[in-house]
C-alpha cells in the first residue's frame, strides 16, 4: 500500500496508465535576427490560443461554464502586454531564441506565485506553468495531447496540468494519481469538478507502477493498493458502493434547510473568488454567498477595474443568489497579494502591513470606487459587505464615514443604492477577537476569517514545513477567541458567521455550533458534507 494526500474523495478500481512527459530541450543558443525570433513567438502564440480555445470548449462540455472560465485566463495571459512584452524584450535585447525566453519570464513569474499564500494565486501558477509549457511546445513543433483510448484508466503523471484535466474523458478516466501536488493544486480542485477520485503528492508513483498494472485508489483515506488480491478487491468495491450510496444521500440535501436538532436554524453559505463561481454555490443549495472576493477583480489585468466594472459583477452574484444574502469583502490587497500595477513598498513583515483596509484607508481614491460600485448593485439583491483586517473600531468608524461620502455623492447624481445593507468586519486579527464585545456594538455583523486568526495566534505560518505543525484549529487559544467573537457579537443581538476553512471542517463543526455560530461558509464542495453534520448536532 502506498500512501498519498487524498484531493478528490471516493473509490477506483482500474488498470494504470502512465502519462509519458513530453520531453522539451532548451538551448542557450543566441539569435541573429531577432525580429525573425519574434515572429516564431507571434506564430506559436496564434497557435497555442486556438488550441486554448479548443480545450475551452471541451472544459465547457465535461465541467461547466465555472471550470472552462479558468482557460479564459490561458488566453488573457497570451495577450497580457506584461508576459508578452517581457519575452520580446529578453528577444531583442539578449538575442535569446524565443523557447529560452519564453522559459525565462515564465520562471520569473511562478516564482513569484508559487510564494504565494493564497490558494487561487498557487492556481494561478499552475495556469503560467500550463501556457508557457504550450507555447514552448508549439515552437518546438511538437503536439501537445492527452489522449486515453481505454475505459476504466487510472492516469498516473509527475503532475496534470489544467489543461491535461479540461481533457480527461470521465466515461474513460476513473482516477488520477500524482507525484507533486495537494489539496489546493490546480489538479486536485479538477478531480474534485469532475468528481473522480484523486490521490497527489505520493511523490514516486510514477516508478512504482507500470502501464495496466491494476490498482484500487482510496480517494477517502489516499491510499493507492498496486495489484491487490480479490479479498481486497471485494472489500473495496463494498466501499465504493457504500460512498456511492452517501454521495446519493448528501443530494437530497440540497433543498434542505439546515436545523439542528434542537431547531437552531443555521445558514450554510460558500465563498467565491470570481463572479462565475456563484453557479457552483447555488447548485450545492447554498444558503447565500458567505464571502466574496473582490481582490480578484483586480487581478488579471494591467490597471484597476473601472467602477462600472465592479457594479457589473457585484451585481450579477446578487441577482444570481435571488436574494439571499450576499457578503463581499472589500479589497484585500497585500501580504502575497500585489497588483502589478500597484506598487507597495517593500516591508521584512507584509502580512502584517500595509494591506487591506489599512491600503484601503490610505489609498481613499481606490476604496471610494469600489464602495460606490456596491452601493450601485445593493439594490439588485440581499448585499452585506464587510471590511477585512479591522484591528480596531477607529478604522471601521472611518470606513463607515468613507461610506456616507460615497451615499451623498450618488445621491446627488440620483444614483440609487439601498438603505438596508449590513455593515460587518472580518475578525481575522486577535485585537478584533478580545474587543469584539465593543466592536459589535458599532457593526451589523462580524464574519471570522480562521485561516488568518490561527496563523496570527499562533504565530506559525501554515504554508510553511517547518512550522506546519504548530497550525492547530481546534488549539484552546484559538477556540477562545472564536468563542469570544461569537458571544460580543450575540450580547449585542449581532449574528456572527465564519468564512474561513475550519467552517468546512466536519470535525470542527460540533464545537462551533455549541459555540452558537450563526452562519458556516465555505468551498461550495463542502456545503453538503457540512449540512449534514450540522442535522446532526443538538
Amino acid at each position: 500500500m502506498k500512501k498519498g494526500i487524498a484531493a478528490s474523495k471516493g473509490y477506483a478500481i482500474g488498470y494504470v496508465s502512465i502519462k509519458e512527459n513530453e520531453e522539451i530541450i532548451i538551448t542557450n543558443d543566441k539569435v541573429k535576427d531577432t525580429k525573425e525570433e519574434i515572429e516564431r513567438l507571434v506564430k506559436a502564440l496564434d497557435i497555442s490560443r486556438t488550441q486554448i480555445e479548443e480545450v475551452k470548449q471541451k472544459a465547457f462540455e465535461n465541467m461547466g461554464e465555472e471550470k472552462a472560465a479558468v482557460f479564459e485566463s490561458h488566453i488573457m495571459l497570451l495577450e497580457d502586454p506584461e508576459f508578452v512584452g517581457a519575452i520580446k524584450l529578453e528577444i531583442e535585447d539578449n538575442k535569446t531564441n524565443a523557447e529560452k525566453a519564453v522559459s525565462s519570464v515564465s520562471g520569473t513569474f511562478l516564482s513569484i506565485f508559487e510564494a504565494m499564500e493564497d490558494e487561487y494565486m498557487k492556481e494561478r501558477a499552475a495556469d503560467i506553468k500550463d501556457v508557457s509549457n504550450r507555447i514552448v511546445l508549439n515552437l518546438l513543433g511538437k503536439v501537445k495531447s492527452l489522449e486515453i483510448q481505454e475505459e476504466n484508466t487510472v492516469l498516473v503523471a509527475e503532475d496534470l496540468t489544467p489543461s491535461d484535466t479540461a481533457q480527461l474523458d470521465k466515461e474513460k478516466v476513473i482516477a488520477f494519481l500524482t507525484n507533486i501536488g495537494g489539496r489546493t493544486s490546480h489538479s486536485a480542485i479538477m478531480a474534485r469538478t469532475l468528481e473522480i477520485p484523486a490521490v497527489v503528492g505520493m511523490k514516486d508513483i510514477t516508478s512504482l507502477v507500470k502501464n495496466k498494472d491494476f490498482v484500487i485508489v482510496d480517494g477517502i483515506e489516499g491510499n493507492v493498493i498496486i495489484n491487490p488480491d480479490k479479498e481486497t478487491i471485494k472489500i473495496y468495491e463494498e466501499k465504493a458502493k457504500e460512498y456511492k450510496k452517501e454521495v446519493e444521500e448528501l443530494k437530497s440535501l440540497i433543498e434542505v434547510k439546515t436545523s439542528t436538532r434542537s431547531g437552531k436554524r443555521i445558514d450554510v453559505a460558500g465563498n467565491i473568488g470570481q463572479p462565475e463561481d456563484v453557479n457552483k454555490v447555488i447548485e450545492n443549495g447554498a444558503d447565500g454567498v458567505g464571502l466574496f472576493r473582490t481582490e480578484f477583480l483586480y487581478m488579471d489585468k494591467d490597471k484597476l477595474p473601472t467602477e462600472e466594472e465592479q457594479f457589473e459583477s457585484y451585481k450579477y452574484v446578487l441577482q444570481k443568489m435571488e436574494n439571499k444574502p450576499v457578503v463581499i469583502r472589500t479589497l484585500d490587497i497585500g501580504g502575497d497579494k500585489k497588483l502589478s500595477y500597484l506598487p507597495l513598498p517593500e516591508e521584512m513583515n507584509p502580512f502584517l502591513g500595509y494591506r487591506a483596509i489599512r491600503l484601503c484607508l490610505d489609498r481613499v481614491d481606490i476604496f471610494k470606487v469600489q464602495l460606490r460600485a456596491l452601493l450601485r448593485a445593493s439594490v439588485f439583491g440581499n448585499l452585506k459587505v464587510m471590511f477585512p483586517m479591522i484591528s480596531s473600531l477607529s478604522e471601521f468608524l472611518k470606513a463607515k464615514d468613507i461610506v456616507e461620502e460615497c451615499k451623498k455623492e450618488l445621491k446627488a447624481e440620483n444614483i440609487k443604492y439601498s438603505d438596508s445593507i449590513e455593515w460587518g468586519i472580518m475578525v481575522e486579527i486577535p485585537a478584533a477577537a478580545v474587543c469584539a464585545k465593543e466592536l459589535a456594538k458599532h457593526v451589523d455583523f462580524f464574519s471570522i476569517g480562521t485561516n488568518d486568526l490561527i496563523q496570527y495566534t499562533l504565530a506559525a505560518d501554515r504554508m510553511s514545513e517547518k512550522v506546519s505543525y504548530l497550525y492547530e484549529p481546534m488549539h484552546p487559544a484559538v477556540l477562545s477567541l472564536i468563542k469570544m467573537t461569537i458571544e460580543g457579537a450575540h450580547g449585542e443581538g449581532k449574528w456572527c458567521g465564519m468564512c474561513g476553512e475550519m467552517a468546512g471542517d466536519i470535525d470542527a463543526i460540533p464545537t462551533l455550533v455549541e459555540y452558537g455560530l450563526d452562519e458556516f461558509s465555505m468551498s461550495a464542495s463542502s456545503i453538503l458534507g457540512a449540512k449534514k453534520v450540522i442535522l446532526d448536532q443538538e
